[in-house]
């Protein structure tokens, strides 16, 4: 028998029978094989006043007692609680009653002596999809609401993105769920701090436990994950539990899991279906009832078409997923998280906060930020670091990390350039000139810096002096001309 360490936070199970040795049975049948916690009854006329108390995911009935009203007690339970399946055990003498309660609605039915592993696989989806239907009314809630229910979760993720705030209520509207969330994005974009939110959101009672598995051997994610027994391999002295009981009752999050090694993905698509596993050393299994998160800045989709990422781990993961956009593409968070960063340096050195010239927000909207945040971050504190104090923080350092990042930027897009990628310049349009497309190079950085020229001579990699004549000459050659 599977080790429980905790009560899970999914409603229960309600099981009625008259006869207590066969409910002690299903009972133990249930919670064995971990998919819920079971509520004994033996007299049925106590199910529709404890459904009102609590939610049940799911009813598991016999009607052959003189208290059971058979179908009609089947009809009057899908009536007033139309989300919870109810799963029908009859005796071989009344299975004309079992197929009159399948025509009331109900889930399923068994015919005794009961198959137990059908049994339990049937409760298991009768339980799934009553979360289905809670995460079906939880998603109408949210696309007919605008408004957050938990601000304070999503405090430290600073944005004025609509986008972004159409991912908040996403979380509120899945948070809730013990299915697995994928998280991706580009590195830095702030993964982990999303899937606090989510967690925190979630009302678990547990702990968030974090684990970035890039660069973990087999050995050394399973030991880390599922623990060890004393004597279990060499070193091993002592009984040590892993990050999963640690997370027990909580979240785990797997970060960079797009890294995670085939042995070790087995044992993680293990846990996810069976929400069991086995610590080091042990042949007994223990229960799971950790919320599994997952983040990677990879595409998984191209990964599992090259062999390295299985497939079936990969729709285990993504029951929900997000994706959140690089800061790029959201730069109306730029001049807030500038501020933000500014402030949190300056009290981190104990230096007077600076103004912010509205010149350096241009700048850094044209700057494409491969690290997202936290590269904008380092560079705001590289700066704040560098600056000699005064009114205004100086733009200097903002311009030379610029200038000094913009050519690997260059590589990287040359790097992945594909056949499939349009061409700059359209064929149905005349190849300009050396002299011509320099010239439309000058005037569209001139434009993207709101005719800044320290700004467009950053982003064209040249002085400003040498813009600036760029800028005379093609002036006078409009005036020729």
């Amino acid at each position: 028998m599977a080790e429980r360490s905790n009560t899970p936070l999914l409603p229960p199970v309600c099981i009625v029978n008259e006869d207590e040795e066969s409910l002690q049975e299903l009972v133990t049948l249930l919670q064995k094989s971990g998919v819920a916690e079971a509520v004994p009854l033996t007299d049925s006329r106590e199910l529709i006043p404890l459904m009102l108390r609590q939610k049940t995911a799911a009813v598991v009935l016999e009607p052959y007692s003189e208290n059971s009203l058979g179908t009609a007690m089947v009809s009057d339970i899908i009536r007033h609680f139309p989300e919870t399946p109810v799963v029908v055990v009859t005796a071989s003498s009344l299975v004309d009653t079992a197929v009159a309660c399948m025509r009331e609605g109900a889930f399923d039915y068994f015919i005794k002596p009961v198959d137990q592993y059908r049994f339990v696989a049937s409760v298991r989806r009768a339980v799934e999809s009553f979360l289905l239907r809670q995460e079906v009314h939880a998603l109408k809630v949210y696309l007919s609401h605008t408004n957050l229910s938990h601000q304070e979760a999503f405090g430290r993720i600073l944005t004025n993105n609509k986008e972004m705030k159409q991912i908040f209520q996403y979380v509120e509207a899945i948070a809730g769920s013990g299915e697995s969330l994928l998280i991706t994005g580009e590195t830095g974009v702030g993964k982990g701090l999303l899937a606090e939110a989510v967690h925190h959101v979630s009302g678990r009672s547990g702990e968030f436990v974090s684990l970035n598995v890039a660069g973990l051997d087999d050995n050394l994610f399973s030991d880390t994950l599922f623990g060890h027994r004393k004597g279990a391999f060499s070193g091993a002295d002592t009984h040590r539990d892993g990050l999963v009981a640690r997370a027990s009752g909580g979240t785990l999050f797997l970060d960079e899991i797009g890294d995670l090694k085939h042995p070790s993905q087995v044992k993680l698509l293990r846990l996810l279906q069976e929400q069991s596993y086995y610590p080091l050393g042990s042949d007994v299994p223990k229960l799971s009832s950790a919320r599994i998160l997952a983040a990677t800045n990879h595409d998984l989709r191209k990964l599992i078409a090259t062999g390295s990422f299985r497939q079936d781990l990969f729709y285990r993961l993504t029951a929900h997923r997000i994706e959140i956009p690089p800061i790029r593409e959201r730069k109306e968070d730029i001049p807030l998280l500038l501020g933000y960063f500014i402030q949190e340096a300056c009290r981190t050195m104990n230096k007077n906060i600076p103004d912010v010239p509205s010149q350096l927000v241009t700048l850094l909207s044209n700057f494409h930020f491969p690290g997202n945040v936290r590269q904008m971050r380092a560079m705001v504190f590289d700066a704040v670091a560098r600056h000699p104090g005064g009114a205004v923080i100086s733009m200097d350092s903002f311009h030379k990390y610029i200038r000094e990042n913009a050519p690997h930027g260059q590589r990287e897009s040359k790097e992945n350039t594909s056949p499939e990628t349009p061409p700059i310049i359209p064929g149905d349009i005349p190849f300009p000139t050396l002299k011509e497309g320099v010239a439309m190079l000058v005037q569209e950085a001139m434009r993207r810096a709101n005719n800044n020229q320290g700004i467009a001579a950053t982003l064209l990699g040249i002085t400003r002096q040498s813009l600036n004549r760029r800028v005379l000459k093609l002036r006078h050659a409009d005036e020729d001309d």
